[in-house]
């Protein structure tokens, strides 16, 4: 996925002189070397100082600009967050903020570049959206939509690279704000964002195969989140299914949680999620992810047992 990024933000760079980007110690011989050729004016490489890129974006910010701080996701947003929520949010500054390889997908790193709490930390921001597309068709769109038309500051989890397509045939198209359907079914909802889609698409799969009619749904904007589209669908669906690769407080099992409670919805929800804690495990993407009960085995377990 960070491919495509680099390759989209370099497309619309070319007819908009205002995009401009700026990373972290992310080698310029990678996805940005393009953008880096091509505008060398407009893109900055600040090094291991991720809080200097945040500032350095929020002048670019207040003298027209619209900068994109890429980096990988732990270092997107932890280590600077002070210069996001002073700088970006209380200035609402139209700055985004790409955390490439969000969740497990750098496994075998360890804790320190695994980002299991970065949609709560940046939901909890005032003026802070948050966006997760789910396949690169999708991200390419959401950073067109970043580039053009937002006006607040956005944090973007994406995955790292080779991420396949799932919404070439989708039945909705890509609307900030708005759940959007993949596939739509009558008996269950599966509800997911970000990389996480090709476990929910696996589930999907695996669901149908038995006759069961499934509606599979990317939730890309996750603030705000589309509460109108949230009610819907617990009321048409009779079972609801949340997949995420973050931990319980602060993703969208809680949020969805929330609006039921809320609006009085006797709903059945069941929700997947990373466990609260860190992992002392080495192992593949997969591996982590089955040690949080992330995995078709133990889903079709706990919602049919």
């Amino acid at each position: 996925m960070r491919n495509n990024f680099a390759d989209e933000l370099y497309k619309i760079a070319k007819s908009n002189d205002k995009i401009c980007a700026l990373v972290a110690d992310i080698s310029p011989a990678g996805s940005m070397i393009d953008f880096q050729k091509k505008f060398p004016m407009r893109f900055i490489n600040t090094g291991v100082a991720e809080q200097s890129m945040i500032g350095i974006a929020a002048g670019l910010a207040l003298k027209g600009m619209r900068p994109f701080c890429y980096t990988i996701a732990t270092f997107a947003l932890f280590r600077p967050y002070e210069m996001i929520r002073v700088d970006l949010c209380y200035q609402n500054l139209p700055v985004t903020i790409i955390g490439m390889g969000a969740g497990l997908i750098y496994s075998t790193l360890g804790s320190t570049h695994h980002s299991m709490e970065d949609i709560s930390i940046a939901s909890s921001l005032p003026n802070m959206q948050v966006l997760a597309p789910c396949d690169p068709l999708e991200m390419r769109l959401a950073t067109r939509w970043c580039a053009n038309k937002n006006k607040s500051p956005v944090y973007m989890r994406l995955g790292k690279a080779g991420e396949p397509i799932f919404t070439e045939n989708a039945i909705d198209g890509f609307k900030f704000g708005k759940l959007r359907y993949i596939n739509k079914g009558d008996d269950v909802a599966i509800i997911t964002y970000g990389i996480t889609i090709s476990l929910a698409n696996e589930l999907y799969l695996k669901l149908k195969s038995e006759k069961i009619s499934c509606s599979l749904i990317s939730c890309h904007t996750i603030k705000p989140i589309d509460k109108k589209g949230i009610i819907n669908t617990l009321k048409t669906h009779k079972k609801t299914i949340i997949i995420e690769e973050h931990i319980p407080t602060g993703g969208i099992s809680s949020k969805i949680k929330e609006i039921a409670i809320d609006n009085n919805l006797n709903s059945k929800i069941y929700s997947f999620t990373l466990k609260d804690k860190f992992i002392k495990f080495y192992g593949s993407h997969n591996e982590l992810l089955a040690r949080h009960g992330l995995s078709i085995k133990n889903i079709i377990k706990k919602i049919f047992q």
